[in-house]
């Protein structure tokens, strides 16, 4: 689930492996791109952390992150 702490978004991902992590991240960068909002995000391994806020607005959480977030999600709900 998604929390929001210090102005942010946040939610790690885990998946099987590399590539598995690198794909999901694929699919949201193309997702990100038509949303014209970009994440804040890290990958390690398995691992995709994202941090979401929306810089425009004072780096503070907006409909705009939430969108993204849902976005996300449905990716892995496809």
């Amino acid at each position: 689930m998604w929390t929001e702490e210090n102005n942010q978004l946040t939610r790690t991902f885990t998946f099987a492996d590399f590539s598995e992590a690198f794909g999901f991240m694929t699919r949201v960068a193309l997702i990100a791109e038509k949303m014209d909002h970009h994440p804040e995000w890290t990958n390690t391994y398995n691992k995709v952390t994202f941090r979401l806020s929306t810089h425009d607005a004072g780096d503070t959480v907006t409909d705009k992150d939430r969108e993204l977030a849902k976005a996300i999600d449905s990716i892995l709900n496809a």
